[in-house]
């Protein structure tokens, strides 16, 4: 019922000296034509403030998506919030889509961000429905910190485990740049969820969409595995994310929790051992235990394996070493080294970091593993990351970016979660510009699944290969102009030669700068308020501006910021004829009043309408 096989990073380990390697334990759930499991689903969204606009817009149309991809027999409900909790939809059956999309259509921005609250809602709902028989999770959607209810992570995450004990998952999906990114791992790791980095606002229903293929693919949960290991053999690290405790007799016991349809559940190693003879080498027994889908029901298996090495001679290990490249193997340790990197740069140990990251990709090209084109792009990945590092410039979406490409590695194995990154290098910027072709090749960089692709514009090539290109250089939209293309060994993919230069005609290169570059403009000038809100012109969209909303307190109505990194709290300078309460506004910049515990409100102020929903 569960395949389970090994691999060594070494086909052959040398022998006659202590030795560490890394080694690949697989295991699949071999269920021929599994059904699909029902699904038990609370939808939590963030409609804080800070979502109003297009955030909340494609967050709704990709909670449209779900009902669409969802069957009569599931459950759904959805929840809201912003310091407020509402209920969309209460747990019903799928049954009536068209009602629950135009429930759906009806959601508002508000204020701040009650994260604890809405989450808390979405688990009640999911834990009245408990049925052992579907998968009951909660996605969580949030583009802020939470600045009301509970806000310590370390609650959040050991409540988010508690709940997944009380058979309660989660899954987190962190919008765009101003979320906690450690809170949300956290509580998907301890929640027995997943997490996505939701980079672009219009790719939310795509990764939506992602994760309820992951959840129709459930085809076992709580893969538990114990290592009892051989004598000389020590256990130095794992290159896996999964809860890793000991059991009575001292054993490593890995939780790596769910098995997924046509997906091998990968768990790394890294071990070092004691000198040994040639021959079979015993190196440890794998205990393992799972819940698997059998005859429609769910039901528990268990197993064990005996993994052994090959040991042989020094000159025949080496040959073995250059024939046997394990790629998925490889990608692990990738994974591995940026969270390593990123450990010590937050430490402070920025060149350690930095070595971390270019010693390894030294030892990718010795390996010959430039020439296939995942590795190729992880290359490019460690070299981008390893720069900016060195510079201390990593910045919050480098440091998202880093984070969510070692967790999508370390816990899945689908290659339309690895690698993801749009984030523009600023070295593109600096790039010398061309208004010609000549005799170059034309290239065009395009964002494909949450990540930044190299295509060829030129007559000629293969259009639809890939390119392999530096990761620092590549922006969504940019053109480039190469002094040659060349083929990979296996003619998989292209990867340039010579000089790089940015590429746009007369007049198009400083738009191409400004548009990434584009910054509110600070301004105070005197604003002129109208007799009430109804004459205010309108936007549906913030862009640079800040938005605020009109709160009752008492008797009196306040205007409060309810964008992320403002005091949600103080007082505001703000023309009184236009309050109305629960209106929303777009100001062009708020300042900090003299006081230092309250805001002014400057330059226009527009009313906010929420943009249509309608198709």
């Amino acid at each position: 019922m569960l395949k389970t096989n090994y691999e060594f990073d070494q086909a052959i380990l040398p022998a006659g000296s202590s030795l560490k390697t890394n080694v690949l334990l697989r295991f699949a759930a071999d269920i021929p034509e599994s059904p699909r499991r029902d699904l038990n689903l609370s939808l939590v969204i963030d409609r804080s403030g800070s979502m109003a606009g297009n955030p909340l817009y494609h967050a709704l149309k990709a909670a449209e998506s779900v009902v669409d991809q969802l069957e009569p027999k599931d459950i759904l409900s959805v929840v809201v919030y912003d310091d407020a909790v509402d209920t969309v939809v209460p747990p019903q059956s799928v049954t009536d889509r068209s009602a629950l999309k135009n429930a759906i259509r009806n959601v508002y921005a508000g204020g701040i961000t009650n994260l604890s609250g809405g989450w808390l809602k979405g688990c009640e709902y999911v834990k009245k429905q408990l049925d052992p028989q579907k998968i009951n999770r909660v996605l969580l959607l949030t583009d802020g910190h939470a600045n009301m209810g509970i806000q310590d992570p370390k609650i959040l995450t050991a409540t988010a485990g508690q709940k997944a004990e009380e058979g309660v998952s989660t899954t987190t999906l962190g919008f765009a740049q101003g979320f906690n990114e450690d809170l949300l791992i956290g509580m998907a790791r301890a929640a027995n969820g997943n997490f996505y980095f939701i980079q672009s606002i219009d790719e939310a229903t795509e990764v939506f969409s992602i994760e309820l293929d992951s959840l129709r693919a459930v085809v076992g949960q709580n893969l538990t595995v114990t290592l009892e290991l051989a004598d000389g053999v020590n256990l130095v690290d794992t290159l896996s994310l999964a809860k890793v405790n000991q059991n009575s007799n001292g054993q490593p016991v890995f939780t790596l929790g769910e098995l997924y349809e046509g997906e091998d559940k990968l768990l790394g190693l890294s071990l070092e051992i004691s000198a040994a003879q040639i021959g079979e080498l015993p190196v440890m027994k794998l205990h393992y235990s799972a819940d698997v889908v059998q005859n429609n029901l769910i039901q528990s298996v268990s197993g064990t394996i005996n993994v052994v090495a090959k040991v042989g001679t020094v000159e025949e290990s080496a040959l073995a070493a250059s024939s046997h490249i394990i790629l998925d193997l490889s990608r692990l340790t990738i994974a591995k080294a940026k969270e390593t990197a990123l450990d010590l740069a937050e430490h402070g140990k920025h060149q350690e970091a930095e070595q971390t990251l270019r010693s390894l990709v030294q030892e990718l090209r010795n390996k010959g593993l430039n020439e296939n084109f995942e590795i190729a792009e992880e290359i490019d990945q460690l070299e981008y990351f390893a720069s900016r590092i060195a510079q201390k410039a990593l910045g919050n979406a480098g440091r998202k970016e880093l984070l969510d490409q070692t967790y999508q590695t370390m816990t899945r194995n689908r290659s339309d979660l690895a690698g993801r990154g749009v984030t523009a290098g600023e070295e593109v910027y600096a790039m010398p510009v061309v208004n010609e072709v000549g005799s170059g090749v034309e290239l065009y960089c395009v964002r494909e699944g949450g990540k930044l692709r190299i295509k060829i514009m030129s007559s000629g090539y293969d259009a639809t290969k890939n390119v392999q290109f530096p990761r620092a250089i590549r922006a969504e939209g940019a053109r480039y102009i190469v002094e040659g293309i060349e083929l990979s060994t296996d003619g998989s993919f292209y990867r340039v030669t010579g000089k790089i230069n940015r590429f746009a005609k007369s007049g198009e290169a400083d738009n191409f700068v400004a548009k990434i570059h584009s910054q509110a403009i600070s301004t105070t000038k005197a604003f002129k308020a109208p007799a009430s809100a109804a004459n205010l012109p309108t936007t549906d969209t913030i862009n640079n501006g800040i938005l605020v909303q009109c709160v009752k307190d008492g008797s009196k109505l306040r205007a409060r910021v309810v964008a992320d990194g403002y005091e949600p709290d103080w007082n505001m300078r703000f023309p009184r004829s236009i309050r109305e309460e629960g209106m929303l506004y777009v100001v062009d910049e708020v300042k900090v009043a003299p006081d230092g515990k309250s805001y002014i409100a400057c330059g226009d102020i527009k009313r906010f309408v929420q943009p249509s929903m309608s198709n």
